[in-house]
């Protein structure tokens, strides 16, 4: 008996040897890996959307909304596509932040690249924003953006650094530097009381940069910590691997320096702050003198150089006038037109149409792009007339680096995650196939599936103490700006207008006695743009008894109006063009009223 109390009780101390030995484990676990902070209970949901940036790539621009206060990240502007005619910008839909403009506190910029920061003109001239907060460059670019749009008075803009902090009643927001193409470069962490919000703006992880390094500790800590939803960029997600180093892509333009005994020409996007810095300092390197053409690169590089990123002597630079005081080999020329635009600097010197600049046998034309989606024929284009004049043209490829992503490749995207172990997701910055894409990889790292959010513009993601699911929507359509247009008023007149390069247009020419109520002769129909006529008797003949059915029951109803006439044409006359013609033309009504005359 007393050898099986013995026994038992060597068993009890074993367990609680055990218990002990777990304890301690977890214990020093927990200091590795300390447990996320418990979410206090909200009253109300956080609540964020985009009203630009997803299923595209540019204007973006995201809300984070808390009860009565709604603070923004980024406002930026997509440039226009081939089929948007006339169209000088493409902008979000503000209303919602018309409509809720008390509630708004302020706007965040994560960096200084125009769909980010092209919006803020025309966001100005509908809403008003107490306070602008952007990193250093960024803030210089809006203010000579504002300037130019005569709204400095319109709002605040305050520089913010790296470790400063902002509060109001619902947020406190912080920052964390991020590696891109472009200096001051910022992730933005919104602390709610729904959980930490993070959004990466653009960003990748380049661990030789040409700028400030990324802030990777702050990231982590903030990860052991908790984001409850991470919004981050897409436009490299179908990319493998990580995005070459931007220092690396210095090096190889440096060798063409070295090996070009003639001008060097040099195209590159202007949004790309860092590669310009470096190519006007390899310029100066080698003793060459700077020719600057376009207003895009103009302009990014006045600022650059005011803020002191950009230390060459003045007498570097010179006109365009000027170049034939120097040997060829003593003259770089940095230009617009990376992407074969037919009325930037490269396009009009491969025509030999530029005023001053004439390519001759000998130059070199260093290609430091790839070409957007689009481009490639408008690129090939460009690099073939400058070769049959006497170039040499040299393009970025996998044997050639002269260009690199100022994003995120998938590596890098899994690293993000890593760091920050966000319990939600919402991918943004990009085309649907790129969210869609990026989202699966934050499924195989940390994010459960049923916690990922593609969705689009105007979707509201709803965080409510730990549970995310997507709410009402907002209206957040594309708004097209027209010239000088400050309103996007003129998005209805694009709209047609690409409906008649489509489509055409039907005049449908009417006459009535608005006194007797009755149609003075039948109607005529006029199409220009849609159809062959003469080829279409019959669908002319029968859309002509459309029409006069329509008018007729609209004159003999209780309250003719001109309106009812024109309304009842259209929704009458389109359908049955529709189906004979597959067409849909901008239809014209047109009422030529003639008053009975009095025996």
């Amino acid at each position: 008996m007393e050898d099986k109390k013995q026994e038992s009780l060597q068993q009890v101390k074993s367990v609680v040897a055990d218990l002990e030995n777990k304890i301690e484990i977890k214990k020093l676990a927990d200091n590795i890996n300390p447990p996320k902070k418990k979410l206090p209970q909200a009253p109300f949901p956080t609540k964020v959307f985009a009203l630009g940036g997803l299923e595209e790539v540019g204007k973006n621009t995201y809300c984070i909304e808390y009860n009565d206060e709604i603070i923004m990240i980024d406002a930026g502007v997509k440039f226009p596509d081939a089929t948007q005619l006339g169209v000088s910008a493409v902008i979000p839909d503000f209303s919602y932040l018309v409509e809720n403009n008390s509630k708004l506190k302020g706007l965040f910029i994560t960096h200084g690249h125009e769909d980010h920061i092209g919006g803020i003109p025309y966001l100005l001239q509908q809403v008003e924003v107490p306070v602008i907060f952007a990193p250093a460059l960024a803030a210089a670019l809006i203010r000579d953006r504002l300037k130019e749009y005569k709204l400095q008075n319109k709002t605040v803009v305050k520089e913010y650094k790296e470790n400063d902090v902002y509060s109001t009643k619902n947020f406190t927001i912080q920052f964390a530097a991020v590696n891109h193409s472009i200096p001051d470069a910022f992730g933005v962490h919104v602390q709610t009381p729904n959980g930490a919000i993070f959004s990466t703006g653009d960003y990748k992880f380049d661990w030789t940069p040409l700028g400030h390094d990324a802030n990777v500790q702050r990231l982590a800590s903030w990860g052991n910590d908790g984001i409850e939803l991470l919004m981050a960029d897409s436009t490299n997600a179908e990319v493998e691997g990580y995005t070459i180093g931007e220092r690396k892509v210095i090096q190889n333009i440096d060798t063409h320096f070295l090996k070009s005994k003639g001008r060097i020409i040099i195209a590159s996007f202007a949004s790309n702050v860092h590669r310009l810095q470096h190519i006007i300092e390899l310029a100066n390197k080698y003793g060459r003198r700077i020719v600057v053409i376009g207003r895009s690169i103009e302009r990014i590089i006045k600022i650059i150089r005011q803020m002191g990123h950009l230390n060459i002597n003045d007498r570097m630079f010179i006109k365009p006038n000027e170049i034939d005081n120097f040997p060829k080999n003593q003259i770089m020329i940095l230009c617009t037109g990376s992407q074969g635009e037919p009325m930037a600097a490269l396009s009009r010197i491969s025509r030999m149409e530029h005023q001053t600049i004439k390519i001759i046998p000998g130059d070199t034309v260093i290609m430091s792009s790839s070409p957007i989606p689009g481009n490639r024929a408008d690129v090939e284009n460009v690099i073939n007339k400058l070769t049959r004049i006497g170039a040499n043209v040299i393009e970025n490829g996998a044997d050639n680096k002269i260009h690199t992503s100022g994003h995120a490749s998938q590596e890098e995207q899994k690293l993000l995650f890593t760091l920050l172990k966000p319990r939600c997701f919402m991918p943004m910055h990009g085309e649907y196939r790129m969210l869609k894409i990026h989202g699966e990889t934050a499924t195989k790292v940390n994010v459960k599936p049923q916690n990922v959010f593609v969705v689009a513009n105007g979707d509201q993601i709803e965080l409510h103490n730990g549970v995310g699911q997507v709410g009402k929507r907002v209206p957040a359509e594309a708004v097209f700006i027209d010239g000088k247009d400050m309103t996007g008023k003129a998005s209805n007149v694009i709209r047609e207008r690409n409906i008649l390069s489509k489509d055409g247009l039907m005049a449908v020419i009417i006459s009535i006695d608005s006194q007797a109520n009755k149609l003075s002769a039948p109607p005529r129909i006029v199409s220009r743009g849609s159809f062959y006529v003469r080829d279409s008797g019959n669908v002319i003949a029968e859309s002509i008894n459309i029409v006069t059915k329509a008018v007729q029951e609209v004159l003999n109803s209780q309250k003719p109006t001109f309106g009812a006439i024109k309304n009842a044409i259209k929704e009458s006359l389109s359908p049955f063009i529709f189906r004979y013609k597959r067409r849909n033309p901008l239809i014209i009504p047109v009422i030529l009223n003639k008053k009975a005359e009095v025996k």
